[in-house]
């Protein structure tokens, strides 16, 4: 018979399936960095792998304050979204600014995911009246938010009319 699981517990493994899926995205990001050709992209990019370090390091605060270890699971929906990403790298584009607005919509998803699995462990953290959890999350939800909305900026203008005209 299997344990039935408590609220904590559930809010434990949602811990580590966003604590994986940052280390995931931590590898994916200097490679996107790499491939992108737009210099403002870069730099956003490489402004949003710090603050990943600095939310990795947030969650590993939560999990010291519940005496737990982040290890032990794999966030195979991450996986799944970075590898879409990959595939977009793969692919031959006509233009530079078509490789750049694919890795933004990719990038978003990311962002989109993240934004999710922020919000749901903030509410259990606030059920569980886990305050300073509830702050460290909130910052790092602020985070992915900026990052998507920088995102979804960039991306309104990235394909340009030489590319439009190509079709």
């Amino acid at each position: 018979m299997t344990k039935e699981l408590t609220l904590h517990d559930m809010y434990v493994e949602h811990l580590k399936d966003v604590y994986s899926a940052e280390n995931q995205i931590i590898k994916a990001l200097p490679k996107i960095i790499q491939t992108v050709t737009s210099s403002e992209l870069k730099k956003a990019l490489e402004k949003h792998l710090k603050e990943t370090e600095d939310q990795i390091a947030r969650i590993e605060q939560v999990f010291q304050s519940l005496d737990a270890s982040p290890r032990g699971k794999k966030c195979v929906g991450m996986e799944g979204v970075l590898e879409e990403g990959k595939e977009a790298m793969a692919e031959e584009y006509a233009f530079p600014d078509l490789m750049d607005s694919a890795l933004i919509g990719g990038c978003q998803k990311v962002e989109h995911y993240e934004i999710c699995s922020y919000k749901d462990l903030i509410h259990m953290a606030e059920l569980l009246g886990d305050n300073k959890a509830v702050d460290l999350l909130t910052k790092s939800l602020h985070e992915e938010e900026a990052a998507d909305q920088k995102l979804a900026e960039l991306g309104e203008n990235m394909i340009t009319s030489e590319a439009v005209q190509a079709m």
